[in-house]
C-alpha cells in the first residue's frame, strides 16, 4: 500500500500504558501481530517505526562507506568472496 499523504489518526491510552495502533498506520508500516516497534522522540514528537526497519536503516548508516573500503565495489565482488570463505571453510 503506498501512500503519498499523511496518516493523521488518535488512539486511546489504556490503565497499563496500552495503545491500539489504527490499522491504516500498521498497514503503512507493515506491522502484524507480535511485531516489535521503535519510538523516537524527540521534544512534543515521537516517531513510531517498524523495529525490523528502525534496525536495518541504523545498520545501512553505520555501514556506508565501509565496504568500499575494503575494495568491495559490486555485486561479484560480493558473491567473489562469498565463495573464497566457503572454500576455507570447507578446507579447500
Amino acid at each position: 500500500m503506498a501512500i503519498n499523504r499523511p496518516i493523521v489518526d488518535n488512539a486511546k491510552i489504556m490503565a497499563k500504558g496500552q495503545v491500539t495502533i489504527p490499522k491504516d498506520i500498521r498497514d503503512m508500516l507493515k506491522l502484524t501481530e507480535g511485531e516489535r516497534v521503535t519510538f523516537i522522540c524527540q521534544g512534543e514528537y515521537a516517531i513510531v517505526m517498524n523495529s525490523a526497519l528502525y534496525a536495518m536503516k541504523t545498520l545501512q548508516k553505520e555501514m556506508q562507506g565501509k565496504f568500499e573500503a575494503v575494495g568491495i565495489n559490486s555485486d561479484d565482488d560480493i558473491n567473489d568472496l562469498v565463495k573464497e570463505i566457503r572454500q576455507e571453510i570447507e578446507g579447500r
